[in-house]
């Protein structure tokens, strides 16, 4: 069973948590108008983005003392490639249907 997050980690959790959540609207609405707008310069910054919220997820992970299952461990790791694939995905699917 996993152990509660220590009140110490608090702030830790508190600022990975909105790391996560955005660094991954950034890393979409980057992704999007580099796409859209046919501006591949962009698509380092989108990266980027990702790049820090794969940090954050991982420290969000390591605050919430979720490295000792491996259950966890996989969810952060599905939850990661999520983040990395949808973008891709919407964007395909938006431009197979209009």
């Amino acid at each position: 069973m996993v152990e509660p997050a220590q009140l110490g980690n608090f702030f830790l959790l508190f600022f990975s948590a909105a790391s996560v959540i955005l660094l991954g609207a950034v890393y979409a609405f980057m992704f999007a108008l580099a796409r859209m707008r046919n501006l591949p310069r962009l698509m380092p910054f989108a990266y980027a983005a990702y790049a820090g919220l794969l940090v954050s997820a991982l420290a969000l992970a390591y605050a919430a003392n979720l490295y000792s299952e491996g259950l966890w461990m996989a969810l952060v790791a599905v939850m990661l490639i999520g983040y990395f694939l949808a973008p891709h995905a919407a964007f395909r699917l938006c431009r197979a249907t209009h």
